[in-house]
């Protein structure tokens, strides 16, 4: 997917929020990669809107609905990622935080079936937030600064390691993703930094022994190169994903407070 093409993406992902949370909306904001570093061949399309007050039954569905053909590769899109939080939920800000709407393509059966998403915990918002406010890339309202505190450091590390249960859950499944975002989280404990996945990558890469590199290469290599839905591994790369893995997750526990 071209700019362009991405620019008409949040364009319509705007206006399907504005026409069903109208005046309900403080901010939209772009985030990760598309403002970290620009969009990669992999890359979803991040957007968090904060609103004054939670969804009821018939806007999830609606704002659900709405996103399912404007997601994904079947609808020749990137994959969306939109979240809505409250704001008197980050604001003032607390650990964990709450969300009230959550949409990921990786999602999208289970929405499909079960139905819309209902507010929850959600740790890794430290980390979202903590891009919004970098970004500093609203699509709708004031900066994000006006609208947001800022997160403390402590609570990223919290966030980042209280993701990992769930990363190793998806190893199988989502390989590329869960290797470029482990060294993501090992890249923000060891510089207090989130950077884009391919630059945790480099990062991770120079830290590495020699005998786990070719797969963080690898998923790096896919995620410039590739488009979303396209992942391939060889026999020998699969063979060495789970001792890379728990090299990285040696080098996070040793970043790690008790």
């Amino acid at each position: 997917m071209e700019a362009m093409e991405a620019t008409e993406q949040t364009q319509q992902i705007v206006r399907l929020v504005d026409d069903v949370l109208g005046p309900e909306v403080i901010g939209m904001y772009l985030h990760g990669s598309a403002v970290l570093g620009g969009l990669r061949p992999a890359s979803d399309l991040d957007v968090l809107v904060i609103t004054r007050r939670g969804m009821d039954g018939p806007e999830r569905r609606a704002l659900l609905d709405g996103l399912f053909p404007l997601s994904g590769s079947a609808h020749a899109a990137r994959p969306v990622e939109l979240t809505v939080v409250v704001q008197s939920e980050v604001r003032p800000w607390r650990y964990p935080p709450a969300g009230d709407f959550l949409y990921g393509e990786w999602m999208r059966d289970e929405l499909a079936a079960g139905g819309p998403p209902q507010p929850e915990p959600m740790p890794d918002l430290a980390l979202l937030l903590t891009m919004v406010l970098a970004g500093d890339h609203p699509l709708a309202g004031p900066t994000p600064a006006r609208v947001l505190d800022p997160v403390p450091h402590a609570d990223l590390v919290r966030a980042s390691v209280a993701g990992i249960p769930g990363l190793l859950h998806d190893l199988d499944d989502d390989t590329r993703n869960v290797v470029l975002t482990l060294a993501r989280v090992w890249t923000t404990l060891a510089t207090g930094e989130i950077r884009t996945k391919d630059a945790a990558a480099d990062w991770a890469l120079g830290r590495l022994p020699p005998e786990h590199r070719p797969v963080l290469r690898h998923a790096r290599d896919l995620y410039l190169n590739r488009r979303y839905s396209e992942e391939s591994w060889s026999d020998e790369l699969r063979a060495r994903v789970r001792p890379h893995v728990d090299q990285v997750l040696a080098g996070i526990d040793g970043l790690t407070p008790r």
